[in-house]
């Protein structure tokens, strides 16, 4: 009889030894009391998914096609589908992208572990800005990269620290979300965008631009994609989650043919397709409602909401705190004294009944611990108010300790 004992964490493959677990999804456990005020999550409101258009939707594709549709289907997705998204492009950003440059996939999420999958090598350096997406963080660390942060300004990256990390190393990969980034607010200015193509454009790198939340702007005009300045050296990120509905998990990479080619062979040996069901019922909604119509619906809410945080924001923290501005997207992100502990302010603010996330998770080298993301898309304004004024509260009464301690 065979006397070694089971132990299956002995077995786990190396490469999920520096992956992080999800910080945010380990929060979302603790604010589902009904009396918690909870800031914390990066959710879409659900007042605005357009359920009866989707059930509409779905009653056609089922009466009209429904065995087509429960059928396997081709890995790039609904040929439709594809097409609805290049003319958008077209439509509201000039941009020329052609069907075959787009790959449905399983929300933008998956766009990251593909792009993972087919480019990254163990110790490959991966340049993100810090503070950085928590999901591209927690994605790219199944492939073992080098993560290299590069400092976030108001302005958006900071793009002489940037080229100089780049004229000291071989740089894979360059991660950006330049419109209303999560977990900051920030968008790049069009001047930003244009150094970070001068800094980058015709070097051995790629750029990836992921930009879900593109089209929840307040006001002013639409920036530049990155994949303008950059056409195929750019690898651009889209979702439908943000403007329509999370839960059908539809978004798509666009990239350049040899690049989708292997996005197409990784894609196939992950899932073969993105739920083919899904993409028709998407695509039926698409084609019979106004979807710009529907965004500027949430816009006008979520523009609501923003001016509501940041207006108590101003009322009830202290001075201490710095809050960033958006002009769009879902969060405001905060910055506190250096000796100030916003993992320790999570402590207590859960006690006070509201939540929100630490910014440590979002950098790569340890920092963050000063920092901390509001989300306010799926609170209203009675809610906010009171959420920020205990938290100011707090603030007040832990920063002549935070001093101390420093």
């Amino acid at each position: 009889m065979n006397t070694a004992s089971f132990n299956p964490t002995s077995l786990f493959a190396e490469r999920m030894s520096g992956v992080p677990t999800s910080f945010i999804r380990e929060i979302l456990k603790t604010t589902v009391q009904p009396d918690i005020i909870s800031f914390a999550g990066g959710l879409p409101n659900p007042a605005f998914f357009p359920v009866e258009a989707f059930q509409a939707a779905a009653d056609t594709v089922f009466s009209k096609s429904g065995r087509n549709a429960l059928q396997y289907a081709t890995t790039e997705g609904y040929l439709p589908l594809r097409e609805y998204i290049a003319a958008r492009y077209k439509a509201t950003q000039g941009l020329d992208i052609k069907p075959e440059e787009i790959l449905i996939t399983s929300g933008s999420q998956q766009g990251i572990d593909l792009v993972g999958k087919v480019l990254v090598n163990p110790g490959d350096t991966i340049a993100l800005e810090k503070p950085g997406y928590l999901g591209a963080i927690q994605s790219f660390s199944v492939y073992q990269p080098n993560f290299q942060g590069v400092t976030l300004t108001n302005e958006g990256v900071d793009v002489d620290e940037l080229e100089a990390l780049y004229d000291k190393q071989a740089v894979k990969l360059f991660s950006a979300i330049p419109n209303f980034q999560n977990p900051t607010g920030i968008s790049y200015t069009e001047e930003t965008r244009l150094r970070v193509a001068e800094a980058l454009m015709g070097r051995n790198t790629l750029v990836i631009e992921d930009d879900p939340y593109g089209d929840l702007r307040f006001f002013g005009a639409r920036a530049k994609s990155l994949r303008a300045y950059f056409g195929d050296q750019c690898i651009l990120f889209g979702s439908f989650s943000k403007i329509a509905a999370p839960g059908f998990r539809l978004g798509w990479v666009v990239a350049a043919k040899p690049i989708m080619e292997k996005l197409i062979i990784a894609k196939q040996a992950t899932d073969l397709h993105t739920n083919f069901v899904g993409q028709r019922i998407m695509h039926e909604y698409l084609v019979n409602n106004d979807l710009d119509a529907h965004i500027q619906r949430i816009v006008a809410a979520y523009r609501s909401q923003c001016e509501a945080m940041t207006s108590a924001i101003s009322r009830y923290f202290p001075a201490e705190a710095v809050a960033t501005k958006p002009e769009g997207g879902m969060f405001v992100w905060i910055t506190m004294p250096e000796n100030f502990s916003t993992v320790k302010f999570f402590d207590e603010a859960i006690k006070q009944k509201v939540a929100f996330v630490p910014g440590v998770p979002f950098y790569v080298d340890g920092g963050g611990k000063n920092t901390m993301r509001l989300n306010y898309s799926c609170s209203n304004a009675e809610a906010i108010e009171e959420g920020i004024k205990r938290l100011g509260a707090l603030m007040r009464e832990m920063l002549p300790q935070a001093a101390v301690v420093g």
